[in-house]
């Protein structure tokens, strides 16, 4: 009888429940204020902040339960999808811990080795958030593809532009290489007459941004990636300088890319002071200042006369801005460069300078509310960030990565190259790493960037082995310490690294997720957690291509 009665009495409340839910008025949403990063090139350190509010998006609800589709929100005009290479959560929460380590003047005191009687009430000041990570809506993409749980940026980029799966290394193909996909980008171009951009801090011909208009099916079939480039007739390319410009065969070259580019139309510009005049498309911008692999200077190498990846995007909204609508996808590739090669402090800087890119799209919406969605994503995760090492316990000293002023690429070209050539001894060696780097051989007692006779001997080995000529990694153990990178280049990094409590587990890719922010029209659909291909699947619904 009891049963019966308590049964009777939760059905009566369930109903009560739900009709009292259905008289609720749907709710409407507004964007959070953003929070801006500005980074100074030689130790991303200074963050500002902005806020930007856009108008409300009106959702028309059928159900309280259920999300929106994206065809309930109002489609943009704009749209900006931002894709940090190697960027997962990792990256972009330790570029906020490390602001919020740079700017709290307790931080070292506050620390739980510190002990509650000398902390004398000191509290962490915590993260300063990244412009994007006050989105309005966060989501995450799981992002294997079809054959690996820790894929590549040709698979995965494929998914996000195309909404299909495909292997490692290839390019808007299936597996097999025969059937080729249309991009988001190539079916906005074609459908809508809308202007595309397509910018990264890599080359222009590299896996993720030759993932929004080429179909290959090898990602390092660069030539052919470049002619499909100057076939896709989209407006603005700027960036990285083109691999390969004059085929695979440097004994029979072919035509080159760049003069092939000017023949079908392009404006080729290879100067900043040339990238300041364009005001219209088509046209292909490389940056006057290329550095490692013909890529774009990493941000810490970066002087305050070159230009960064945010000058590139106020570029070419310049070039793309019309009453039709424009797609600009801008690619921080160097981010995923910086983990690979286990560099932290080059990882937290490039992130910052997405950021700084990401700011000037947040801008351009303030100025088109209602009209504009910003997405910002990563591909997949490098290098196995995490933020915590073993030999700092629950400490971490993320401000000692300010010490660094060069990335580890500049150092193997400024400084390593001539120490070989010059044979340079260990000692006069490490009066450089103590300049640019902070570790030194001997210092005050509580100097953390003091090395310890483990971590010199560490570095003196991996000198040595730098210096001899012999930097491939012959055994396993040689790979596990240095992978295909300089051994004393990788050696300093991995060590300031650790003293900072920060640490590595690969010099690949591994198989996190990614988050997805959204801000603007249409970011509900965003939300949740879903397979990376359902970033391309919400785009094209909410703009309504075929």
């Amino acid at each position: 009888m009891k049963r019966k009665f308590f049964a009777i009495l939760l059905a009566g409340m369930l109903v009560l429940s739900l009709a009292a839910c259905a008289a609720q008025p749907a709710p409407s949403s507004t964007t959070a204020a953003t929070t801006a990063v500005t980074t100074a090139a030689a130790t991303a350190a200074a963050a500002t902040t902005a806020a930007t509010t856009a108008a409300p998006i009106s959702l028309d609800l059928s159900t309280l339960a259920s999300q929106p589709d994206a065809d309930e929100a109002a489609a943009p005009k704009y749209v900006f999808l931002f894709i940090g290479d190697g960027m997962s959560y990792p990256q972009f929460q330790a570029a906020a811990d490390y602001l919020g380590a740079i700017a709290d003047e307790d931080y070292a005191q506050s620390l739980p080795s510190v002990g509650y009687a000398d902390r004398a009430g000191t509290v962490l000041g915590g993260p300063v958030a990244l412009n994007f990570m006050d989105f309005a809506v966060a989501g995450s993409a799981v992002t294997y593809d079809s054959c690996s749980f820790a894929p590549d940026s040709a698979s995965t980029a494929t998914s996000i532009a195309t909404g299909f799966k495909t292997y490692s290394g290839m390019i808007n193909v299936d597996e097999t290489g025969t059937i080729s996909y249309e991009t988001i980008a190539e079916k906005l171009h074609a459908q809508k007459n809308w202007k595309v951009g397509i910018i990264s801090s890599v080359n222009l011909n590299h896996a993720t941004p030759a993932a929004f208009y080429a179909h290959q099916a090898s990602r390092s079939s660069y030539y052919n990636i470049g002619l499909e480039l100057i076939d896709s007739g989209f407006e603005f390319f700027a960036g990285g300088g083109l691999l390969k410009p004059d085929g695979h065969d440097s004994e029979n070259p072919s035509e080159n890319l760049y003069d092939l580019a000017e023949a079908a139309g392009y404006t080729v510009v290879k100067t900043q002071a040339e990238a300041e005049k364009v005001t219209e498309g088509p046209v292909i911008i490389i940056d006057e200042n290329l550095a490692d692999s013909s890529a774009m200077a990493y941000e810490l190498d970066r002087t305050d006369d070159m230009w960064s990846l945010a000058d590139f995007v106020s570029k070419g909204i310049e070039v793309l801005d019309n009453d039709e609508g424009f797609f600009m996808m801008c690619e921080g590739g160097k981010i995923d460069w910086a983990c690979h090669a286990n560099d932290a402090a080059s990882t937290v800087a490039d992130t910052l300078a997405l950021a700084n890119a990401v700011q000037v799209a947040i801008d351009f919406a303030a100025a088109h509310p209602g009209e504009t969605l910003i997405l910002v994503t990563g591909d997949h995760e490098t290098g196995g960030l995490t933020i915590g090492f073993a030999g700092t316990d629950y400490d971490t000293y993320l401000d000692s990565l300010t010490n660094q002023k060069i990335s580890f690429a500049e150092f193997d070209e400024q400084y390593v190259a001539s120490y070989r050539e010059n044979g340079t001894s260990f000692e006069t060696a490490m009066e450089d790493v103590e300049a640019l780097f902070g570790l030194k051989l001997a210092g005050e007692d509580g100097d953390r960037l003091v090395l310890t006779d483990y971590e010199a001997e560490r570095l003196r080995t991996a000198y040595e082995l730098a210096v001899s000529g012999s930097e491939e990694a012959c055994t396993q153990e040689q790979y596990v310490l240095y992978g295909s990178y300089n051994p004393f280049s990788v050696t300093i990094t991995h060590i300031l690294n650790n003293k900072s409590g920060i640490d590595f587990t690969s010099y690949s890719h591994t198989g996190l997720p990614v988050a997805v922010f959204a801000d603007g029209n249409g970011a509900e659909a965003f939300g949740g957690y879903y397979d990376n291909t359902q970033i391309y699947v919400k785009l094209a619904e909410l703009l309504d291509v075929e």
